[in-house]
């Protein structure tokens, strides 16, 4: 059987320990003061960041200083938690820093001019890999980015061990792949060769950081598709992503078959809860449901592909009850047979289409406004019981406030469908 074609190729017209009292008093003075110093410099406007400069940083209400409520026996001061997040910018695409995670979005311009692909998230990743010396294990469904294809083989040619595992089909043997030029430069890679695909993105450097995401490091997923991709420093994680990727690359095994070895699937770090699932051995559907099902606000999502039939029921119990469930579906398919939009849009749901020309590829459930699930997994049967898949579960206010700004996005970009009838 052969395998569908690539959904990146498809083409459509860490937490901080709570400060102290004397600590919060003298951080807001000095933030203060230098707020006032800043503003009898002047106010000169910083360049325009071109896309060959790095990302800026920025803090998030950093130019609203705290606001102070004094009584006779104590200052109390009220500030943001957001403002504990660190804001990223590119010039295409964005994204934010906290404890033990930096997540990235893309922010496609639509564009059709391959010349006006650069400024992307791609900076970060190359950035990262640029810092790794001693080993740096890649799991890739895809892998055409010629940015990030440069600096696997510097890190290569610098003595870094490498290792490659991918796709056959859609990963070595792709017409526009650039992993034939890791191999040339003598990293050893490994495919998978069941018509099932090998869907996960992940990246694993120096035993120290996971990178996982929907983002397939390619140039479609990078400047036109919308994707996300979380970078997780966590030992735990580190394990349990390294025990996948031992078992695909020295043990060749993958799909339904592989072992079921995810040592570390629940841990907490710094206080966060965190799931981790490695499918199909893993069974990631029935932790999603489970995760969803326990919404007692408010659910939003964004899928490439929403298929299943058991994560769509769980959203209409929750709607019953008067749970606010809101999604957002890649257009191509949103209207098949099999697709959970219909029966979601004629229940009475708020689930729209996306608005990108191209794809919207998240694979992302945002739940209560605190837990986020992400991951390469789409809502399919295909995803839960044949494809080699990963989910994370991230129970972080902070984390899951960045990706509702996000939704915020692409919900301010989608559409309600105008094609469906409902009996």
């Amino acid at each position: 059987m052969s395998k569908r074609k690539s959904s990146s190729q498809a083409e459509k017209p860490k937490a901080a320990k709570p400060l102290s009292l004397p600590q919060i008093v003298i951080g807001t003075v000095v933030t203060i003061v230098i707020l006032v110093m800043g503003n009898c410099v002047g106010n000169q406007n910083p360049p325009t960041p071109t896309p060959t400069q790095p990302p800026t940083s920025t803090m998030i209400a950093a130019t609203v200083p705290p606001s102070i409520n004094v009584t006779a026996s104590a200052a109390v001061a009220t500030i943001d938690p957001a403002a504990l997040v660190e804001r990223v910018t590119f010039p295409l695409g964005w994204g934010a820093k906290h404890d033990f995670w930096q997540v990235y979005f893309t922010a496609p311009s639509g564009s059709r001019d391959p010349s006006t692909y650069v400024g992307g998230i791609d900076i970060a990743l190359v950035e990262a890999i640029n810092g790794v010396e001693r080993t740096l294990d890649i799991v890739a469904y895809e892998f055409n980015n010629p940015a990030i294809t440069a600096a696997v083989i510097a890190a290569r040619q610098r003595g870094v061990r490498v290792r490659v595992v991918t796709d056959n089909e859609d990963g070595l043997a792709d017409d526009n792949t650039t992993l034939n030029q890791l191999q040339a430069a003598g990293i050893p890679i490994v495919t998978d060769t069941r018509s099932a695909l090998m869907h996960n993105k992940f990246m694993i450097l120096d035993s120290a950081t996971v990178v996982t995401g929907s983002w397939n490091f390619t140039i479609n997923d990078t400047y036109r598709n919308n994707n996300n991709t979380l970078f997780l420093r966590s030992q735990d994680a580190v394990t349990d992503y390294q025990a996948e990727f031992n078992e695909m690359f020295i043990e060749g095994r993958f799909g339904p078959t592989s072992p079921r070895n995810t040592i570390s699937s629940d841990f907490t770090l710094n206080g966060i809860p965190v799931q981790l699932f490695m499918g199909p051995e893993d069974d990631p559907m029935p932790g999603m449901v489970n995760a969803v099902s326990q919404a007692q606000h408010s659910v939003r999502f964004m899928a490439f592909s929403f298929t299943h039939a058991d994560l769509r029921e769980s959203l209409l119990e929750l709607a019953a009850r008067g749970v606010s469930v809101e999604g957002i579906f890649e257009t191509t398919g949103s209207t098949t047979q099999h697709s959970a939009m219909p029966p979601l849009f004629c229940a009475g749901l708020d689930v729209r289409q996306d608005g990108n020309s191209f794809v919207l590829h998240h694979k992302v459930f945002i739940i209560d406004e605190t837990t986020v699930a992400l991951g390469s997994f789409n809502f399919s049967n295909n995803a839960a019981n044949s494809n080699d898949e990963n989910l994370i579960i991230i129970s972080d206010p902070l984390l899951a406030g960045i990706y509702l700004d996000e939704f915020h996005r692409r919900w301010q970009e989608a559409v309600i469908p105008s094609n469906l009838t409902c009996s």
